[in-house]
């Protein structure tokens, strides 16, 4: 889990968030899903990044599904058993780099733009599939994000059903399910995350996730 082969992540799947985005009139009719890489996510407790090329670097609380069994074409029935456990995720993200392209990756791929933890909660702590559970995000103690999975357009059974028609999921890769309304792109005026700020992502039944904001250096 500590360096996980593929972080398979997916966007778009909060109604209200994706109403308060550039694909509000554009509702997506399956999955949303891009990459990122080992070298974009920073763990609990330490800095994430805002890259001095930009100063638009956005939260995003998501719940993360941690794979415990090899897959590839799986039932929706069986989905939820190769969840070996979960954890929480922010999916900083640098969003004028996001915006320049149809393909998000590269705004989603800035070094250690992205925290992961603070620990794994098996699966079997937790209700079955991610079902129910409160997800919140907070910037310097203020509450940004406020959801629940059970909102999710597309839930946690149903994407890695989906994911696995194409690719085999293996043991510790993640899959990042998601992030709520309440981002700092769509906030009047926008609100971005700077040196000197921490943010915490709090997952019911999971811990929070913590990391303090760090500007580029050099």
């Amino acid at each position: 889990m500590t360096r996980p082969g593929k972080i398979v992540c997916l966007g778009l799947n909060y109604m209200d968030h994706v109403k308060e985005g550039p694909q509000r009139d554009n509702i997506p009719k399956f999955p949303t899903i891009f990459l990122r890489t080992v070298t974009s996510i920073a763990p609990h407790l330490s800095p994430i990044i805002r890259p001095r090329v930009s100063d638009q670097f956005d939260y995003e609380a998501e719940l993360v599904a941690i794979v415990g069994k090899r897959a590839k074409h799986v039932s929706l029935a069986d989905a939820p058993d190769i969840i070996a456990g979960w954890s929480c995720f922010n999916e900083g993200s640098i969003r004028e780099y996001q915006r320049r392209t149809t393909q998000w990756d590269l705004g989603k791929n800035f070094d250690r733009t992205g925290g992961f933890g603070p620990w794994m909660v098996s699966a079997d702590e937790l209700p079955r599939a991610g079902k129910g559970l409160k997800i919140q995000s907070r910037l310097n103690g203020q509450v940004m994000q406020s959801d629940n999975t059970d909102n999710m357009m597309f839930p946690v059974a149903e994407t890695i059903a989906y994911v696995t028609q194409a690719m085999t999921l293996e043991p510790g890769d993640l899959l990042v399910t998601g992030t709520p309304s309440g981002v700092g792109h769509a906030r009047k005026p926008p609100v971005w995350m700077k040196g000197g700020d921490v943010c915490e992502i709090e997952v019911e039944g999971v811990g929070i996730l913590r990391n303090p904001v760090a500007d580029e250096q050099g």
